[in-house]
């Protein structure tokens, strides 16, 4: 794979080093991939024309496998431990060709197609399928999801069955003001996608199943904090909330 282009701060990773990534950089060992900043971006093309990965801000990967089959086919394994990456990869012409995004939840095979996976820090992984249809497995169950479709790993969980795709980076929240003692606070309650990734302010946010995440912030006046929701897809939306 070589690295397209890039926005912003993006580390080239080896297996015992790391440095500042440029165009034109390529990884083609076990151990290599890239770490992206926040506000940054890179696209990595695949070798033999096979497409391309957008690797959105926030977001680490690696190469596990890479092999050329006795037939000519690629097996091409990645890992992504955390962040979000779309893949748009033209239908194989060999069938032994193989294409695996890895996160700690489990693991999303393709044979040509286009797709997003999105990782949180816990390992929560939300899959969702534009076009070709995409197999997500863990703990010794596979569910496809087909074009036009999404779905969630949890850790330690079989993949939940696919619901359509709603590509979505909306935020509904709402916000609480208590005492803690005699410090004066607001809790802010916010609800995503469940499949969606969530910052505050930079920080990763955990999104439970059902798509809800809280923070709480000591009471100030005009106090405001930026919230970024990522979809699968990369779609992404910025949200300035003034708490008091």
């Amino acid at each position: 794979m070589s690295l397209r282009q890039l926005q912003g701060e993006v580390t080239l990773l080896r297996s015992s080093s790391a440095s500042p990534a440029r165009a034109g950089d390529r990884l083609g060992q076990i151990g290599d991939g890239l770490r992206t900043g926040s506000r940054s971006t890179a696209v990595l093309d695949v070798d033999t024309d096979l497409g391309s990965l957008q690797v959105s801000e926030r977001t680490e990967l690696r190469i596990r496998t890479l092999e050329t089959a006795a037939d000519g086919g690629r097996i091409t394994h990645l890992s992504v431990s955390r962040g979000q990456v779309r893949t748009q990869l033209r239908r194989f012409t060999n069938q032994s060709s193989e294409f695996e995004i890895e996160t700690p939840a489990g693991i999303s095979g393709v044979r040509g197609t286009e797709f997003g996976v999105s990782v949180q820090d816990d390992g929560k992984t939300g899959i969702a399928t534009l076009s070709g249809a995409v197999e997500t497995s863990a703990v010794g169950a596979s569910v496809p999801v087909h074009g036009g479709y999404q779905n969630l790993i949890l850790p330690g969980e079989p993949p939940t069955q696919p619901v359509p795709l709603r590509d979505d980076p909306g935020l509904e929240y709402e916000r609480t003001v208590s005492f803690e003692g005699n410090t004066r606070v607001v809790t802010l309650t916010g609800r995503v996608d469940p499949v969606n990734t969530v910052f505050v302010d930079g920080a990763p946010q955990l999104v439970d199943r059902q798509g809800e995440f809280r923070l709480t912030r000591v009471a100030t006046a005009r106090l405001r904090v930026e919230v970024v929701v990522i979809t699968p897809l990369g779609r992404q939306e910025v949200h300035e909330i003034y708490l008091l």
